[in-house]
């Protein structure tokens, strides 16, 4: 069975919502954030100390894009995964990457400069500079949404998932209000299914079941 470790509203969120959509059956390990921290033992399983980490038999994988890649293209070919030969192919990559890789990694270093360097090391202006470069990329996504419901082969894909974990981390971080007019409609749009309300539901039950304290934790690695 498929097991992911996990901390509240961090990275790991990706696959965990993507494994609902999907209704594959899968064991949630829930973790204290940070767990290279908190739970020195995880780094046994993974030396990084982050999550997510997923293992799927053999498989080992630390890189939530990756994730969602891998269980949309194992588990639904054609639907939430795009073909090789389906003309949206590389728009299906470029979104399932932009969401991590230019969408979350601002916002990491927000995180960071705002919260988890001690109060001498913290920078402001570091972090609104970095709010400031994460709305300009919205652009991208409000050209794509003003035409599309979803970014890519319309329909609900991977890359959804990968772009709307950057959204989550960004209502977190109180920049909801600043999306564009497509872009919320957007987001209030992927909320509202099943399958992200279904991964809520799994991480709190499960942190509540495995003794962890109620407090949602975003993922960050300085």
């Amino acid at each position: 069975m498929i097991q992911l470790f996990h901390c509240i509203s961090a990275r790991s969120f990706r696959p965990l919502w993507l494994l609902e959509e999907l209704g594959l059956a899968y064991e949630l390990h829930m973790l204290p954030f940070p767990p290279r921290v908190h739970q020195r033992a995880f780094l046994a399983l993974n030396p990084l100390g982050t999550v997510p980490l997923l293992l799927d038999g053999d498989t080992r994988m630390t890189e939530s894009a990756a994730m969602c890649q891998y269980l949309a293209a194992r588990h639904s070919p054609g639907q939430l995964d795009v073909a090789v030969h389906e003309a949206a192919y590389g728009d299906y990559l470029n979104f399932l990457h932009f969401g991590e890789a230019t969408l979350t990694f601002p916002q990491t270093l927000m995180l960071r400069y705002t919260h988890f360097e001690p109060e001498g090391k913290k920078q402001p202006q570091v972090a609104q500079d970095y709010a400031k470069w994460f709305l300009a990329r919205l652009r991208t996504l409000e050209a794509r949404l003003a035409e599309s419901a979803f970014l890519c082969a319309g329909r609900f894909t991977a890359a959804d998932v990968s772009v709307g974990y950057a959204l989550l981390l960004a209502q977190h971080l109180g920049l909801a209000e600043q999306f564009t007019p497509h872009v919320a409609a957007y987001w209030a749009r992927l909320q509202e299914r099943p399958g992200y309300l279904r991964a809520q539901d799994a991480q709190w039950r499960a942190g509540i079941e495995q003794g962890l304290p109620a407090v949602a934790a975003p993922d960050v690695r300085p």
